[in-house]
Protein backbone atom coordinates (compact mmCIF):
# COMPACT_ATOMS: atom_id res chain seq x y z
CA UNK A 1 0.00 0.00 0.00
CA UNK A 2 1.45 3.24 -1.32
CA UNK A 3 1.27 6.08 1.08
CA UNK A 4 1.53 9.75 0.53
CA UNK A 5 2.09 12.35 3.20
CA UNK A 6 1.61 16.30 2.56
CA UNK A 7 2.18 19.25 4.56
CA UNK A 8 -0.43 22.29 3.74
CA UNK A 9 -2.58 25.04 5.48
CA UNK A 10 -6.11 24.14 5.21
CA UNK A 11 -8.37 26.28 3.59
CA UNK A 12 -11.16 25.97 5.45
CA UNK A 13 -9.33 26.41 8.77
CA UNK A 14 -6.24 28.04 8.31
CA UNK A 15 -4.56 25.93 10.07
CA UNK A 16 -1.36 23.60 9.47
CA UNK A 17 -2.09 20.06 8.52
CA UNK A 18 -1.17 17.38 7.38
CA UNK A 19 -2.94 15.06 4.30
CA UNK A 20 -2.23 10.91 4.25
CA UNK A 21 -3.39 9.40 1.62
CA UNK A 22 -2.67 5.74 0.64
CA UNK A 23 -4.35 3.87 -2.62
CA UNK A 24 -5.71 6.87 -3.93
CA UNK A 25 -7.50 7.65 -0.99
CA UNK A 26 -7.35 10.36 1.72
CA UNK A 27 -6.58 7.96 5.04
CA UNK A 28 -6.37 11.33 7.19
CA UNK A 29 -6.14 14.98 7.58
CA UNK A 30 -4.06 15.81 11.12
CA UNK A 31 -3.63 18.74 12.61
CA UNK A 32 0.23 20.10 12.79
CA UNK A 33 1.36 21.87 16.19
CA UNK A 34 2.99 24.17 14.01
CA UNK A 35 3.97 24.20 10.27
CA UNK A 36 7.08 25.15 9.03
CA UNK A 37 6.55 28.95 7.31
CA UNK A 38 5.65 28.94 3.72
CA UNK A 39 3.26 26.21 3.60
CA UNK A 40 1.19 25.58 0.63
CA UNK A 41 -2.46 26.49 0.72
CA UNK A 42 -4.31 23.09 0.59
CA UNK A 43 -7.86 23.57 -1.56
CA UNK A 44 -10.20 21.06 -2.77
CA UNK A 45 -10.57 19.99 -6.71
CA UNK A 46 -12.64 21.74 -8.99
CA UNK A 47 -16.12 20.99 -9.31
CA UNK A 48 -18.36 21.95 -12.98
CA UNK A 49 -21.59 21.42 -13.18
CA UNK A 50 -22.06 21.82 -16.81
CA UNK A 51 -19.76 20.16 -19.59
CA UNK A 52 -21.06 19.62 -22.93
CA UNK A 53 -18.03 17.69 -23.56
CA UNK A 54 -13.88 18.65 -23.32
CA UNK A 55 -10.43 17.52 -24.98
CA UNK A 56 -11.92 16.82 -28.36
CA UNK A 57 -15.00 14.91 -27.10
CA UNK A 58 -18.78 15.88 -27.63
CA UNK A 59 -20.79 14.22 -25.01
CA UNK A 60 -23.84 14.67 -27.48
CA UNK A 61 -22.64 12.21 -29.29
CA UNK A 62 -24.45 8.67 -28.87
CA UNK A 63 -21.07 6.70 -30.08
CA UNK A 64 -18.86 8.00 -27.57
CA UNK A 65 -16.30 5.34 -26.38
CA UNK A 66 -15.27 4.72 -23.07
CA UNK A 67 -11.69 5.31 -23.98
CA UNK A 68 -12.87 8.56 -25.10
CA UNK A 69 -14.87 9.58 -22.10
CA UNK A 70 -11.50 8.99 -20.14
CA UNK A 71 -9.55 10.77 -22.27
CA UNK A 72 -12.26 13.79 -21.67
CA UNK A 73 -12.50 13.53 -17.84
CA UNK A 74 -8.79 12.71 -17.87
CA UNK A 75 -8.26 16.40 -19.70
CA UNK A 76 -10.53 18.10 -16.94
CA UNK A 77 -8.73 16.26 -14.50
CA UNK A 78 -5.29 18.13 -15.85
CA UNK A 79 -7.35 21.44 -15.33
CA UNK A 80 -7.62 21.01 -11.82
CA UNK A 81 -12.11 19.56 -12.17
CA UNK A 82 -12.22 16.35 -10.35
CA UNK A 83 -16.01 16.42 -10.35
CA UNK A 84 -18.42 17.05 -13.42
CA UNK A 85 -22.21 16.91 -14.54
CA UNK A 86 -22.39 15.70 -17.67
CA UNK A 87 -24.40 18.02 -19.49
CA UNK A 88 -26.77 16.74 -22.58
CA UNK A 89 -28.33 19.83 -24.50
CA UNK A 90 -32.07 19.39 -26.08
CA UNK A 91 -32.92 17.00 -28.57
CA UNK A 92 -36.27 14.93 -28.45
CA UNK A 93 -37.03 13.84 -24.91
CA UNK A 94 -37.14 9.92 -26.20
CA UNK A 95 -33.01 10.97 -27.64
CA UNK A 96 -31.56 12.45 -24.50
CA UNK A 97 -33.09 9.70 -22.18
CA UNK A 98 -31.53 6.96 -24.59
CA UNK A 99 -28.10 9.35 -24.44
CA UNK A 100 -28.08 9.50 -20.64
CA UNK A 101 -28.32 5.51 -20.59
CA UNK A 102 -25.41 5.19 -22.60
CA UNK A 103 -23.48 7.80 -20.59
CA UNK A 104 -24.45 5.55 -18.17
CA UNK A 105 -23.00 2.31 -19.26
CA UNK A 106 -19.86 3.87 -20.32
CA UNK A 107 -19.72 5.37 -16.96
CA UNK A 108 -20.19 1.60 -14.83
CA UNK A 109 -17.54 0.28 -17.09
CA UNK A 110 -14.37 2.13 -15.11
CA UNK A 111 -13.66 3.52 -11.48
CA UNK A 112 -12.08 6.39 -13.45
CA UNK A 113 -15.63 7.54 -14.96
CA UNK A 114 -17.28 6.47 -11.90
CA UNK A 115 -15.46 9.08 -9.66
CA UNK A 116 -14.97 11.82 -12.64
CA UNK A 117 -18.60 12.00 -13.33
CA UNK A 118 -20.88 12.71 -10.35
CA UNK A 119 -24.10 12.67 -12.38
CA UNK A 120 -25.96 14.66 -15.01
CA UNK A 121 -27.52 18.06 -16.38
CA UNK A 122 -30.45 18.19 -18.81
CA UNK A 123 -30.30 21.22 -20.22
CA UNK A 124 -33.28 21.69 -22.62
CA UNK A 125 -35.48 20.35 -24.01
CA UNK A 126 -37.97 22.07 -21.37
CA UNK A 127 -36.50 25.55 -22.09
CA UNK A 128 -37.93 28.38 -24.39
CA UNK A 129 -38.06 28.13 -28.11
CA UNK A 130 -37.67 32.31 -28.43
CA UNK A 131 -35.30 33.48 -31.13
CA UNK A 132 -32.11 34.70 -28.76
CA UNK A 133 -33.18 32.80 -25.69
CA UNK A 134 -33.24 29.19 -27.00
CA UNK A 135 -29.05 30.06 -28.14
CA UNK A 136 -27.65 27.11 -29.72
CA UNK A 137 -30.40 24.80 -28.57
CA UNK A 138 -32.68 23.71 -31.44
CA UNK A 139 -36.12 25.23 -31.03
CA UNK A 140 -37.98 22.66 -32.54
CA UNK A 141 -37.33 20.20 -30.04
CA UNK A 142 -38.31 22.40 -27.02
CA UNK A 143 -42.11 21.44 -25.26
CA UNK A 144 -43.45 21.97 -22.22
CA UNK A 145 -42.43 19.63 -19.15
CA UNK A 146 -44.93 17.56 -17.68
CA UNK A 147 -44.86 15.22 -14.43
CA UNK A 148 -44.51 12.12 -16.89
CA UNK A 149 -41.40 13.42 -18.43
CA UNK A 150 -39.98 13.98 -13.90
CA UNK A 151 -40.82 10.07 -13.89
CA UNK A 152 -39.02 8.95 -16.83
CA UNK A 153 -36.05 10.53 -16.22
CA UNK A 154 -36.35 9.34 -12.18
CA UNK A 155 -36.49 5.27 -13.59
CA UNK A 156 -33.26 6.21 -15.78
CA UNK A 157 -31.27 8.42 -13.21
CA UNK A 158 -32.47 6.86 -9.79
CA UNK A 159 -30.86 8.36 -7.36
CA UNK A 160 -28.00 10.11 -9.18
CA UNK A 161 -27.13 13.62 -9.11
CA UNK A 162 -29.67 15.35 -11.45
CA UNK A 163 -29.55 18.74 -12.85
CA UNK A 164 -32.53 20.52 -15.22
CA UNK A 165 -32.23 23.49 -16.44
CA UNK A 166 -35.84 24.72 -17.60
CA UNK A 167 -38.11 27.29 -18.61
CA UNK A 168 -40.71 29.36 -15.68
CA UNK A 169 -42.82 30.55 -18.75
CA UNK A 170 -44.47 26.80 -19.80
CA UNK A 171 -48.00 27.26 -18.05
CA UNK A 172 -46.92 23.26 -16.90
CA UNK A 173 -43.56 24.46 -15.55
CA UNK A 174 -45.03 24.63 -11.77
CA UNK A 175 -46.53 21.57 -11.05
CA UNK A 176 -43.26 19.74 -13.40
CA UNK A 177 -41.27 21.77 -10.93
CA UNK A 178 -42.77 20.45 -7.81
CA UNK A 179 -42.64 16.87 -8.97
CA UNK A 180 -39.11 16.89 -10.08
CA UNK A 181 -38.28 18.47 -6.85
CA UNK A 182 -40.04 15.33 -4.94
CA UNK A 183 -38.21 13.00 -7.17
CA UNK A 184 -35.01 14.77 -5.79
CA UNK A 185 -33.89 16.51 -8.65
CA UNK A 186 -32.12 19.92 -8.66
CA UNK A 187 -34.05 21.88 -10.80
CA UNK A 188 -32.38 25.74 -12.14
CA UNK A 189 -33.73 28.09 -14.32
CA UNK A 190 -32.19 28.84 -18.00
CA UNK A 191 -32.35 29.79 -21.34
CA UNK A 192 -35.48 31.89 -20.63
CA UNK A 193 -37.48 35.19 -20.73
CA UNK A 194 -40.00 34.51 -18.01
CA UNK A 195 -41.87 37.15 -16.04
CA UNK A 196 -41.66 38.08 -12.52
CA UNK A 197 -44.82 36.07 -11.81
CA UNK A 198 -43.17 33.14 -13.54
CA UNK A 199 -39.86 33.46 -11.78
CA UNK A 200 -41.97 33.18 -8.33
CA UNK A 201 -44.12 30.82 -9.42
CA UNK A 202 -41.39 28.73 -10.40
CA UNK A 203 -39.67 29.41 -6.97
CA UNK A 204 -42.36 28.52 -4.98
CA UNK A 205 -42.66 24.68 -6.97
CA UNK A 206 -39.01 24.51 -5.84
CA UNK A 207 -36.74 25.88 -8.54
CA UNK A 208 -33.10 26.42 -6.61
CA UNK A 209 -30.79 28.45 -9.09
CA UNK A 210 -30.42 29.62 -12.27
CA UNK A 211 -28.03 28.43 -15.38
CA UNK A 212 -25.55 30.59 -16.49
CA UNK A 213 -26.82 33.73 -15.69
CA UNK A 214 -25.68 36.57 -18.53
CA UNK A 215 -26.56 33.83 -21.36
CA UNK A 216 -29.26 31.96 -23.19
CA UNK A 217 -30.43 35.57 -24.04
CA UNK A 218 -30.05 37.73 -26.70
CA UNK A 219 -27.20 40.07 -27.22
CA UNK A 220 -29.46 42.56 -26.89
CA UNK A 221 -32.11 43.33 -24.49
CA UNK A 222 -34.59 46.08 -22.98
CA UNK A 223 -33.33 48.31 -20.48
CA UNK A 224 -35.70 48.56 -18.23
CA UNK A 225 -37.24 45.42 -18.04
CA UNK A 226 -35.22 42.16 -18.74
CA UNK A 227 -34.33 38.09 -17.52
CA UNK A 228 -30.93 39.78 -15.55
CA UNK A 229 -32.79 41.92 -13.93
CA UNK A 230 -35.25 39.59 -12.81
CA UNK A 231 -33.17 37.53 -11.47
CA UNK A 232 -30.77 39.44 -9.66
CA UNK A 233 -33.84 40.96 -8.46
CA UNK A 234 -34.73 37.66 -6.73
CA UNK A 235 -32.79 36.83 -3.52
CA UNK A 236 -33.90 33.52 -3.47
CA UNK A 237 -32.21 31.99 -6.39
CA UNK A 238 -28.64 31.13 -6.64
CA UNK A 239 -26.63 31.33 -10.19
CA UNK A 240 -23.97 29.72 -12.15
CA UNK A 241 -21.91 32.45 -14.08
CA UNK A 242 -18.98 31.74 -16.58
CA UNK A 243 -16.16 33.08 -15.83
CA UNK A 244 -14.01 33.41 -19.26
CA UNK A 245 -14.71 37.54 -19.80
CA UNK A 246 -16.42 36.19 -23.09
CA UNK A 247 -19.86 35.49 -21.97
CA UNK A 248 -19.88 37.62 -19.11
CA UNK A 249 -17.98 41.12 -19.07
CA UNK A 250 -15.65 41.73 -16.24
CA UNK A 251 -17.91 45.21 -15.28
CA UNK A 252 -21.44 42.98 -15.40
CA UNK A 253 -19.32 40.09 -13.53
CA UNK A 254 -18.12 42.49 -10.74
CA UNK A 255 -21.78 43.62 -10.49
CA UNK A 256 -23.38 40.21 -10.27
CA UNK A 257 -21.16 39.10 -7.74
CA UNK A 258 -21.80 42.14 -5.60
CA UNK A 259 -25.68 41.88 -5.97
CA UNK A 260 -25.92 37.72 -5.88
CA UNK A 261 -23.18 37.68 -2.89
CA UNK A 262 -21.21 34.97 -2.38
CA UNK A 263 -23.34 32.57 -0.69
CA UNK A 264 -25.55 32.13 -3.90
CA UNK A 265 -22.57 32.24 -6.93
CA UNK A 266 -20.72 29.29 -8.30
CA UNK A 267 -18.78 29.43 -11.39
CA UNK A 268 -19.27 26.53 -14.58
CA UNK A 269 -17.56 26.28 -17.81
CA UNK A 270 -20.19 25.48 -19.85
CA UNK A 271 -17.71 24.18 -22.12
CA UNK A 272 -18.16 22.00 -25.27
CA UNK A 273 -15.79 19.60 -27.21
CA UNK A 274 -13.48 22.52 -27.73
CA UNK A 275 -12.64 22.66 -23.71
CA UNK A 276 -8.82 22.75 -23.46
CA UNK A 277 -8.27 22.14 -26.80
CA UNK A 278 -7.55 25.41 -28.85
CA UNK A 279 -8.92 26.77 -32.00
CA UNK A 280 -10.57 24.90 -34.57
CA UNK A 281 -13.78 23.12 -36.06
CA UNK A 282 -15.83 20.61 -33.49
CA UNK A 283 -19.08 19.07 -33.27
CA UNK A 284 -21.76 19.55 -31.00
CA UNK A 285 -24.74 18.14 -31.09
CA UNK A 286 -24.62 17.54 -34.90
CA UNK A 287 -23.69 20.97 -35.20
CA UNK A 288 -20.52 22.38 -36.78
CA UNK A 289 -19.06 25.22 -34.32
CA UNK A 290 -16.00 27.08 -34.68
CA UNK A 291 -13.75 28.42 -32.04
CA UNK A 292 -11.72 31.64 -32.62
CA UNK A 293 -8.11 32.60 -31.77
CA UNK A 294 -10.02 35.17 -29.18
CA UNK A 295 -11.40 31.61 -27.97
CA UNK A 296 -15.21 32.34 -28.62
CA UNK A 297 -17.09 29.29 -29.65
CA UNK A 298 -19.83 30.07 -32.48
CA UNK A 299 -22.07 28.32 -34.96
CA UNK A 300 -20.29 29.80 -38.73
CA UNK A 301 -22.07 32.69 -39.54
CA UNK A 302 -23.56 33.35 -36.25
CA UNK A 303 -23.47 36.03 -33.40
CA UNK A 304 -25.06 33.77 -30.55
CA UNK A 305 -22.13 31.64 -28.12
CA UNK A 306 -22.47 27.86 -28.27
CA UNK A 307 -20.89 26.93 -25.37
CA UNK A 308 -17.39 27.60 -23.99
CA UNK A 309 -14.27 26.75 -24.58
CA UNK A 310 -13.05 27.48 -21.06
CA UNK A 311 -10.80 25.03 -19.24
CA UNK A 312 -11.47 24.84 -15.41
CA UNK A 313 -8.60 26.10 -13.62
CA UNK A 314 -8.14 28.92 -16.34
CA UNK A 315 -11.68 30.32 -15.43
CA UNK A 316 -10.09 30.79 -11.60
CA UNK A 317 -7.67 32.82 -13.28
CA UNK A 318 -10.17 34.78 -15.17
CA UNK A 319 -12.33 35.14 -12.28
CA UNK A 320 -9.53 36.67 -9.83
CA UNK A 321 -8.09 38.98 -12.78
CA UNK A 322 -12.22 40.31 -12.76
CA UNK A 323 -12.83 40.48 -9.35
CA UNK A 324 -8.87 42.06 -8.79
CA UNK A 325 -8.21 39.57 -6.25
CA UNK A 326 -6.38 36.06 -5.45
CA UNK A 327 -7.25 33.07 -6.80
CA UNK A 328 -7.82 31.70 -3.54
CA UNK A 329 -10.58 34.13 -2.73
CA UNK A 330 -12.39 32.80 -6.20
CA UNK A 331 -11.52 29.11 -5.29
CA UNK A 332 -14.56 28.17 -3.43
CA UNK A 333 -17.06 29.38 -6.52
CA UNK A 334 -15.59 26.70 -8.86
CA UNK A 335 -15.44 23.98 -5.68
CA UNK A 336 -16.87 23.37 -2.43
CA UNK A 337 -20.11 25.79 -3.45
CA UNK A 338 -20.93 23.59 -6.38
CA UNK A 339 -20.37 20.70 -4.75
CA UNK A 340 -22.95 21.96 -1.85
CA UNK A 341 -25.46 23.15 -4.28
CA UNK A 342 -26.14 19.71 -6.09
CA UNK A 343 -25.16 17.70 -2.65
CA UNK A 344 -22.49 16.11 -3.74
CA UNK A 345 -20.06 14.23 -1.05
CA UNK A 346 -17.44 16.69 0.48
CA UNK A 347 -13.93 16.78 -0.75
CA UNK A 348 -10.91 16.21 1.91
CA UNK A 349 -12.07 13.90 3.81
CA UNK A 350 -11.67 10.93 5.03
CA UNK A 351 -12.13 7.88 2.67
CA UNK A 352 -12.49 10.81 0.01
CA UNK A 353 -10.81 9.87 -3.27
CA UNK A 354 -7.28 11.59 -2.81
CA UNK A 355 -7.87 14.78 -5.27
CA UNK A 356 -6.27 18.00 -4.35
CA UNK A 357 -4.57 20.84 -5.20
CA UNK A 358 -1.19 22.85 -3.68
CA UNK A 359 -1.52 26.78 -4.37
CA UNK A 360 2.23 28.45 -3.07
CA UNK A 361 2.25 32.10 -3.81
CA UNK A 362 4.95 34.15 -3.69
CA UNK A 363 6.32 37.69 -5.44
CA UNK A 364 7.46 35.51 -8.14
CA UNK A 365 3.73 34.45 -8.88
CA UNK A 366 1.37 32.10 -8.10
CA UNK A 367 2.01 28.12 -8.43
CA UNK A 368 -0.63 25.43 -8.49
CA UNK A 369 0.53 21.93 -8.28
CA UNK A 370 -2.64 19.28 -9.05
CA UNK A 371 -2.56 16.11 -7.08
CA UNK A 372 -5.06 13.09 -8.38
CA UNK A 373 -5.66 10.18 -6.50
CA UNK A 374 -2.64 11.13 -4.69
CA UNK A 375 -0.29 11.34 -7.48
CA UNK A 376 0.75 14.70 -8.90
CA UNK A 377 -0.80 15.10 -12.53
CA UNK A 378 0.65 18.75 -13.63
CA UNK A 379 1.31 21.99 -12.65
CA UNK A 380 0.53 25.64 -13.19
CA UNK A 381 2.35 28.72 -13.18
CA UNK A 382 0.61 32.32 -12.96
CA UNK A 383 3.19 35.06 -13.42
Amino acid sequence: MKTISRDAVDFRTGRAVRLISADGKITALEPLAQGPAGLPVLLPPLVDIQVNGYAGVDFQRDDCTAPELERAVEGLAAAACGRCLITFITNRWDGMLARLRHYQALRATSPRLRQRIAGWHLEGPFMSPRPGFHGAHPPEHMQPPSAAHMHELKAVVGDEPTLLTMAPEWPEAPAAIRVARELGFHVWLGHTDGTVAQINAAIEAGAEGYTHLGNGCPPELHRHDNILFRVLDEPRLRASLIPDRIHISPVLFRLMHQVLGPARICYTTDAMAAGGAGPGIFDLAGMKVEVGADGVVRQPGKLNYAGSSLAPLEGIRRAAAMLRTTPLAVWPFFSTQPADFMGLPPALTSGAPADFCLLHESAAGTRIEIHFTGEPVREVVWK
